[in-house]
């Protein structure tokens, strides 16, 4: 199979990945004060926008193939603009600083980076349940002499900066004595990565599904790292701050249908494939295998949640690859507006 590869020519996602000591975005972060206290609450409505603008991937989302959250908007007015396909997390994040993305779901690396840049906009309102780190891999084709992740050093190796793909690699030369400026990065989008690896374009690929599915199916590769206990925070839902404090109500009722769908996606992988292959456009049987490698349902901020997103934050600062230490916490809403958007179904 031949999937044409091209590298594009694209925005430079400067204030999400890359840094320099001059060019470093030295914006404060701020927590935002509460918009709305007590009494307030009780007056006011807890929605304003009639238009609720929501982020997709490449990689697919459940909430927008199965039209879950349509029905609950037009009932309160609100017309849903479904937005993109982003190729990656980072991108999507762009979108949503600049204003055209009001919620969107990535992994825990790209809201770190764009906190690090200084993006204070973007903000934390769930979390995501992790998978066993199946659909994640870093991957060499069978016939390669590379045997093991030692043998990275001084590599070129293809993935999407500030994603999670950026996180796995780290961590897994991390454990084998090395750093990520032991290699060489080749910055791609998850698509133009996978092409060029099925060209044999770059050595070595850091994938996730339902690119890395496809890949399996149609090239003899090794595995030489999955995710498995390195993707343990399974990734977030974000909002963009000033859409969430005005629209608590708004962001509540997606959240519910969010869960809703993600407890029917885990417990139907076939259905779910089958959902997903006319706008994937690609076979069930490859779908299937990645709906049963992932997870859907939405779980709370837990404290215990926020502190181990902290320690991702400060892995990324000790390696050196983001420049200042950050606080996960000035990306969270205060309390009170927390408990108004987070439905009881979660967890």
């Amino acid at each position: 199979m031949k999937i044409p590869f091209s590298l594009q020519r694209r925005t430079v996602l400067n204030r999400i990945f890359q840094y320099s000591v001059v060019g470093l975005f030295t914006l404060s972060t701020p927590l935002v004060g509460s918009l709305i206290n007590n009494t307030q609450a009780q007056t006011k409505p807890s929605f304003t926008a009639k238009v609720i603008n929501l982020a997709y991937q490449t990689s697919g989302d459940i909430v927008k193939v199965k039209k879950v959250v349509e029905p609950r908007f037009k009932a309160l007015g609100v017309t849903v603009n479904w937005v993109g396909p982003f190729p990656a997390g980072p991108q999507l994040i762009e979108a949503m600083n600049a204003g055209r993305v009001d919620i969107g779901n990535v992994g825990e690396t790209p809201p770190i980076f764009s906190q690090a840049a200084g993006i204070t906009e973007v903000i934390y309102i769930a979390g995501r349940t992790p998978s066993k780190g199946e659909n994640q891999g870093i991957v060499v084709r069978a016939n390669s002499p590379i045997k093991k992740i030692a043998d990275l050093k001084g590599k070129k190796i293809a993935f999407q900066r500030g994603s999670n793909a950026h996180y796995l690699l780290a961590k897994a030369l991390k454990e084998v004595g090395l750093k990520i400026s032991d290699v060489q990065i080749v910055g791609l989008t998850p698509s133009e990565a996978r092409d060029a690896f099925i060209q044999d374009k770059v050595e070595v690929w850091v994938a996730s599904d339902p690119f890395l599915a496809l890949v399996e199916k149609i090239v003899p590769i090794r595995n030489l790292r999955n995710a498995a206990r390195i993707n343990t925070l399974g990734g977030f839902y974000l909002g963009r701050r000033q859409f969430v404090t005005q629209n608590l109500e708004l962001v509540r009722v997606f959240l519910e249908e969010a869960d809703k769908v993600g407890e029917w996606a885990e417990k139907n992988p076939t259905d779910v494939a089958k959902a997903f292959a006319p706008e994937l456009k690609l076979d069930v049987s490859v779908l299937e295998k990645v709906a049963r490698r992932r997870t859907f349902r939405l779980r709370k901020l837990t404290p215990g949640i926020i502190a181990e997103q902290q320690k991702v934050a400060d892995f990324y600062f000790q390696e050196k690859v983001i420049p200042r230490k950050i606080d996960i916490r000035d990306a969270i809403l205060p309390t009170q507006q927390y408990q108004a958007i987070t439905p009881q179904r979660i967890r």
